[in-house]
C-alpha cells in the first residue's frame, strides 16, 4: 500500500465563558499555524503534511493544545461545531472578506455561519483523486456535527446544506459538488470558467476586475467540496464539518488509505465496489442523491450506511456529534450558549486522548 502525505485544517468557533461568540484573533498569535478566518469568532488550526497517522495526531494535538491554552488565558473556549447553532452576524474582518460580502450580498451569510474541516492529500494520480474524493462526499455523514443553522433544526449536516444552497442560485456553482472530471485539463478549464463568471458577478455588484485579481486567484474563488490546490500542491477535500479532532484524524486516515489505493487500482464506474485492482464509483446522479441523503439524514439513512460500507468504511466506528444534540425545532440563544460550552468541554477532553494509537478501521480486499 502506498502512503500519501496528508494535512488537516480545522475551523473552530471562539466563545467567551458564557458561551457567547467572541473575537478570537488574539488566539491566532499563539502559533504560526493558528490563523484567523474572515470573521472574528472563527479561527483555523492547521497541521503540517504527514505520512503517518501517529505524526498527524501528535501535530494536531500540539497545535490544538496551544490554541486552547491561549483561549483559556483570555477567558475563551474553542467549539468544534459545523455551525454556531444560532446566527453569527459578525462583519468580515479583512479586505478579501469584505469583497466576498460585496459580491455575494446576503448569500455570504452562510459562509459566516459554517465551520468545516479541510483535508489535504499529496497530488499523485490527480484525476483519480479528484473523482474518488467526489464519490466520498457522503462520508460527511460520519462526522456531521450540527443539526441547527440560524437557530432552526434542519439537516443532519446543517452546515453542508446551508453552505451549498443558501448562497443563492447564481453562486451555487462555487459551493456545490461538481461532476466527475474527464481530465486534468478539463478540471482546470472548469475552474477558469468559474473565475470568469466570478469576475462578471463581481462587476455586477460593483467590484472591479482589478480588485478581484488583486484579492482572488481562480482556485480560491471555487469553494466546492473538492478542490485542486495548484500552489501547495494538494487535492483538498472540504466536505466534512468541523468536529472533534479524534474523528477528524480517523476520517483523514481512512480516506488517505482509500485515496492512496488509486495508485495501484483503476477507477471505474457502475455498482460501487472496492476490489484488489479497481475501485468502482457510482454514476454521478446516483452519487448526488446519496450526498443529499447524507446531508439530510446522516448515518440514520440505510442507503448511506450501505454505501459507506461498500466503500470500505465501518460507520459504527464513528460517533458524529449531530445526532447527540437534541432540542426543539427552534433553539434559543441561551440554550445555544450552553451547548457550545458543552462541546468546548468535549473538545478539551478529546484533545488529551488524541495521541494513543487508534485501531485501523478501513478495510481493503486481499
Amino acid at each position: 500500500m502506498y502512503t500519501l502525505t496528508t494535512g488537516v485544517e480545522m475551523e473552530l468557533w471562539v466563545v467567551d465563558e458564557a458561551g457567547r461568540l467572541c473575537d478570537g484573533t488574539d488566539i491566532t498569535r499563539a502559533h504560526q499555524r493558528i490563523e484567523p478566518e474572515f470573521i472574528d469568532p472563527l479561527i483555523e488550526v492547521k497541521t503540517g503534511p504527514h505520512s503517518s497517522e501517529r505524526a498527524l495526531r501528535h501535530d494536531l494535538q500540539s497545535v490544538l493544545r496551544t490554541a486552547m491554552s491561549a483561549a483559556v488565558a483570555e477567558g475563551k473556549r474553542l467549539v468544534p461545531l459545523g455551525t454556531p447553532l444560532t446566527a453569527s452576524d459578525a462583519a468580515a474582518n479583512c479586505e478579501r472578506g469584505r469583497a466576498f460580502e460585496a459580491i455575494y450580498g446576503s448569500g455570504v451569510e452562510s459562509a459566516k455561519n459554517c465551520a468545516g474541516t479541510h483535508i489535504h492529500f499529496e497530488q499523485r494520480d490527480v484525476v483519480d483523486q479528484l473523482n474518488l474524493l467526489t464519490a466520498l462526499d457522503p462520508a460527511l455523514a460520519l462526522v456531521s456535527s450540527s443539526p441547527y443553522y440560524d437557530g432552526t433544526r434542519g439537516a443532519n449536516s446543517s452546515r453542508a446544506l446551508a453552505y451549498r444552497t443558501d448562497c443563492g442560485a447564481e453562486f451555487r456553482c462555487f459551493t456545490d459538488l461538481w461532476d466527475y472530471a474527464d481530465s486534468l485539463a478539463g478540471w482546470r478549464d472548469r475552474v477558469a470558467q468559474k473565475y470568469r463568471r466570478f469576475k462578471r458577478l463581481a462587476a455586477d455588484n460593483g467590484v472591479s476586475h482589478e480588485t478581484v485579481e488583486d484579492l482572488f486567484t481562480p482556485e480560491n474563488t471555487v469553494l466546492n467540496p473538492v478542490r485542486l490546490r495548484e500552489c501547495q500542491p494538494t487535492v483538498e477535500w472540504r466536505a466534512p464539518d468541523a468536529t472533534l479532532p479524534s474523528q477528524v484524524v480517523q476520517l483523514a486516515t481512512d480516506v488517505e488509505r482509500l485515496v492512496s489505493y488509486t495508485q495501484s487500482a483503476s477507477i471505474e464506474y457502475g455498482a460501487t465496489e472496492v476490489r484488489e485492482d479497481s475501485i468502482r464509483l457510482p454514476e454521478f446522479e446516483t452519487l448526488r442523491n446519496l450526498s443529499w441523503e447524507a446531508i439530510r439524514s446522516g448515518l440514520e439513512s440505510p442507503q448511506v450506511r450501505s454505501y459507506l460500507r461498500d466503500m470500505g468504511f465501518n460507520p459504527s466506528a464513528y460517533d458524529p456529534i449531530s445526532p447527540t444534540i437534541r432540542g426543539p425545532p427552534e433553539l434559543s440563544e441561551s440554550t445555544a450558549r450552553t451547548l457550545r460550552l458543552q462541546q468546548a468541554g468535549r473538545l478539551r477532553a478529546d484533545v488529551e486522548k488524541l495521541t494513543p494509537e487508534a485501531p485501523q478501521y478501513l478495510k481493503f480486499p486481499g
